[in-house]
């Protein structure tokens, strides 16, 4: 019997991580397709995507996208699909029949609505965008619990630790430890990071990422990001997420059972590995990454990670056991901050102190809908943009840049 191919909604399909789901789509011909592609502002890349999987629907960020997309798909002769721009058309590329799973991979709070729509009707998800359980995870685990939807992580390191899981029951688990590679200052002096560059900070060791990611990696507000995450996916406390630095990056995470056996998951740093993961589970298909040589010489570290030197990590923690928007306004400060850290305006010191000083002007509530997050959302970003306005979190690195 041939089995029906399942096709996606690609929510960020023109990302690094849509990029990598659609080199996976590539090797499945008969078993994956796509439904429709959601992409932002990089028309050419979109219509090259459509030009090749020939999706149903393709959605994108405005009507000024849409106007080019439309141009550029005539100029090329391509035909093309149902098209459509902005938070509702993303919903309806999400909740369509016709999509079998949803990758969410939007890069923010712009994916949310469509995730969690996805969630309530009981989709399978490929959850790649962190912003979704920071912001709103009480909202979208209790719509999939309801729903009985999959939520199955693509995130390297929560993607190993849903590996890990199958080893044993959650009764049985002490603790999840989360491996973090250090970034770019790991071992850095603490008193040289009011001077780092955006250069600098965007210089990470082992991942090729989005800027805003990298940037997170090099303060380690990236892992904050995953604890929250992995409070929600896999019901647990602040206290039992535990994150350790190991350089080599090839330990992703490791589940500490009650009689003290930790079981690890190990793969190359390759993200077409958890994608397919998320995709084919539970059966574990052949995925095209290297595969490690257990013949060769190999030294792997883990070291526990410095909370003084890295506070956006300490802060996470605290706005996960604080409870309802803590962490949805922790999220959107550091995206404002890190955008003003790119453009010179703060210090890369300045990141962890805006958010700080945002979480404690803005406080916290129990958001009861998605539309709630959003505007919590926006009043955290309008109360960040205000501080960053003030200039109190320059240095002399970026008062020099701002006068240039």
């Amino acid at each position: 019997m041939i089995e029906p191919v399942t096709h996606l909604t690609l929510l960020g399909s023109t990302g690094s991580i849509g990029t990598s789901t659609l080199d996976v789509v590539r090797r499945w011909p008969g078993r994956f397709g796509i439904f429709a592609l959601v992409a932002g502002r990089n028309m050419d890349l979109l219509a090259d995507q459509i030009a090749e999987f020939q999706p149903k629907m393709a959605v994108v960020a405005d009507d000024a996208a849409l106007d080019a997309l439309r141009k550029i798909l005539k100029q090329r002769g391509i035909t093309a699909p149902e098209l459509g721009c902005g938070a509702a058309a993303r919903v309806q590329a999400a909740v369509a029949p016709e999509a079998g799973v949803v990758m969410s991979a939007i890069v923010g709070v712009d994916g949310l609505e469509a995730t969690y729509e996805a969630a309530r009707l009981g989709k399978r998800i490929g959850l790649a965008n962190k912003e979704v359980l920071v912001a709103a995870g009480r909202l979208v685990t209790q719509a999939v619990r309801d729903s009985g939807a999959e939520l199955l992580p693509v995130d390297s390191e929560h993607n190993g630790a849903h590996q890990c899981f199958r080893a044993g029951l959650r009764s049985e688990v002490s603790k999840l430890i989360l491996t973090a590679s250090g970034g770019p200052f790991r071992e850095t002096p603490a008193h040289l990071l009011e001077t780092v560059t955006p250069a600098q900070a965007l210089n990470h060791p082992t991942w090729k990422m989005g800027q805003r990611i990298t940037i997170d990696s090099a303060s380690l507000m990236n892992k904050g990001f995953e604890v929250i995450e992995a409070c929600w996916l896999f019901d647990l406390a602040p206290k039992e997420v535990e994150v350790v630095v190991h350089p080599q990056s090839k330990v992703h995470a490791m589940v500490e059972f009650n009689d003290g056996s930790v079981i690890a998951q190990v793969s190359a740093t390759d993200m077409r590995m958890p994608i397919q993961y998320a995709l084919t589970y539970p059966e574990r298909a052949d995925a095209p990454v290297p595969r490690i040589d257990w013949k060769e010489s190999a030294r792997w570290t883990f070291d526990p990670p410095d909370f003084a030197k890295f506070p956006l990590l300490k802060l996470a923690y605290r706005a996960q056991e604080q409870g309802g928007s803590a962490t949805c306004t922790l999220n959107a400060a550091d995206e404002i901050a890190v955008e003003a850290f790119l453009q010179g305006e703060i210090g890369f010191t300045g990141i962890a102190a805006t958010v700080e000083e945002t979480l404690e002007r803005v406080g916290s509530v129990e958001p009861h809908s998605i539309g709630e997050v959003l505007e919590i959302d926006r009043k955290s970003r309008e109360v960040a943009r205000e501080i960053v306005g003030s200039g109190k979190y320059e240095t002399i690195t970026t008062e020099a840049a701002r006068r240039a």
